[in-house]
């Protein structure tokens, strides 16, 4: 079952570091491309992940073009795709060996929610972590410099 207790959501979010965002996009006026913006703000590594794009760079990232090309430990995969597509994303984020999936706000897939809770990750659903992150008051992640 998706998390929907907001302490739990509160520590999804502390507890991740890095977030590859499926369906990040270069378009300042799609809602991916300000979320980035929001979540690397807050600290966080955002990883854009757009088989459209591979090679650009959005907000200093180097654009993947899909999760199995991204070669380094996944905390969160956030997923920007359509309710029928987040299926392939959460497949590839299980592949890819992340610990939770998010699908943003109008993004519900419960057969994908049910295969990687069985696949031992974390879910969420029909949410915003950019929204989330200001309403629990999770703070700025500090580097592990100090």
């Amino acid at each position: 079952m998706p998390l929907t207790a907001d302490a739990d959501i509160k520590a999804l979010l502390e507890e991740t570091r890095t977030i590859a965002l499926v369906g990040a996009s270069d378009r300042p006026d799609r809602p991916s491309y300000g979320v980035m913006r929001t979540l690397q703000a807050h600290g966080y590594r955002v990883i854009p992940v757009n088989p459209q794009i591979p090679g650009e760079h959005i907000h200093g990232e180097y654009v993947f073009g899909d999760l199995g090309q991204i070669g380094e430990p996944i905390d969160m995969v956030d997923i920007f795709r359509r309710s029928e597509a987040a299926g392939e994303a959460v497949d590839a984020a299980i592949a890819a060996g992340a610990k939770s999936v998010w699908m943003q706000l109008g993004v519900v897939n419960p057969a994908a929610a049910a295969r990687a809770e069985a696949a031992g990750l974390k879910v969420v659903m029909d949410r915003c972590p950019a929204m989330d992150i200001p309403r629990f008051g999770v703070a700025p992640i500090a580097d592990d410099n100090g």
